[in-house]
């Protein structure tokens, strides 16, 4: 099953150099000069205040079921306890159309505790349309998870949003059009639970769901979704259904399916589709990956190929391995 190897081969400094480099320049070309207001949606370049690894994106968000490590705490907290692994990553998406960029870090520890119990801790900072709808926003994620058996494994996760709008609508500088100037306009806590069953044969099955205390907003979004995943051996796919209760009038449905192939010890290949019921656009992301026993490194694009809003996303993730590090205890000190 494809849940990012933490023992391979001794680490390959020169492509870690490649990832650092690839992230700055990710980071210089993302801070240019203003320009124009962004003609895409809000909404869609907010992407629904999900937070993707470029392995979700390079799935097309198809990972509810499969994910792990990193991954599982953005996206399906139950997943954290079904890997055992301690990583640390650093994240990076742009959306050059949406005029996006967001930054952000998690960790996740399943290996740490005698209980058995999983962490993670992360954290997302996103500026949007600073010449549109001017929006900034913070997010905190933390989680917990617990195989209830070697086959069921159950998780919950809390979400603090800070979110800023200081974009002049089309009625000028006025609460109907532009919100509150220089404040936020949510500030809130809402929280996820997720369930992964894997009965065995490479089969994986999941229900999530986000923001769970109702919240009706399109900025913290009530979804109920879930996945069915097989893996064997180094290939892995799946498909993923995604009900939206809050941000259009009335339940729109996202539907998604995803692989990814181990080619070797080292290189990962994955590809994807989307179909939004929101704006009906269809979607499809390709990624790649460098797993070492030290470090993995990935890069996931999305690109939507029908649709009103022509967008593109990248996201660059850098993992560190801290398990590979022999600081952390072995598992007949803790399970």
């Amino acid at each position: 099953m494809l849940t990012q190897p933490i023992r391979l081969t001794r680490p390959n400094s020169a492509a870690s150099l490649r990832a650092i480099a690839c992230a700055g320049a990710c980071f210089l070309w993302s801070t240019v000069v203003h320009a124009d207001p962004s003609d895409v949606a809000p909404e869609v370049g907010y992407n629904y205040n999900e937070v993707e690894t470029a392995r979700v994106a390079g799935k097309n968000g198809a990972d509810r079921a499969l994910g792990s490590s990193v991954s599982a705490l953005f996206n399906n907290p139950a997943n954290m306890a079904a890997a055992r692994v301690y990583h640390a990553a650093a994240l990076v998406q742009i959306w050059p159309e949406a005029s996006r960029q967001s930054y952000g870090i998690g960790a996740v520890d399943s290996v740490g505790s005698s209980t058995r119990l999983a962490g993670g801790l992360g954290a997302n900072w996103t500026r949007q349309d600073p010449d549109g709808v001017d929006r900034t926003a913070t997010d905190l994620r933390f989680a917990l998870a617990y195989p209830l058996s070697d086959k069921l494994f159950m998780g919950a996760g809390g979400r603090f949003l800070w979110l800023s709008q200081n974009g002049v609508g089309p009625l000028g500088p006025s609460y109907a059009s532009a919100g509150l100037q220089d404040e936020r306009i949510v500030k809130n806590f809402s929280f996820d639970l997720g369930l992964t069953l894997r009965p065995g044969g490479g089969l994986s099955l999941a229900l999530v769901g986000n923001n769970l205390n109702g919240a009706k907003s399109g900025y913290q979004p009530l979804t109920l979704g879930g996945g069915i995943g097989y893996a064997f051996d180094k290939f892995g796919i799946e498909a993923d259904l995604v009900s939206d209760l809050a941000t259009y009038d009335k339940a729109r449905m996202r539907g998604m399916a995803g692989a990814e192939l181990l080619l070797g010890d080292h290189a990962v290949v994955r590809g994807g589709y989307r179909y939004d019921d929101g704006v009906q656009s269809h979607s499809g992301s390709l990624g790649f990956g460098y797993i070492d026993k030290v470090f993995s490194a990935d890069l996931g694009a999305r690109r939507v190929l029908a649709g009103s809003d022509k967008v593109t996303a990248v996201v660059l993730t850098f993992t560190y391995h801290v398990d590979s590090s022999g600081l952390t205890p072995t598992p007949n000190e803790t399970w």
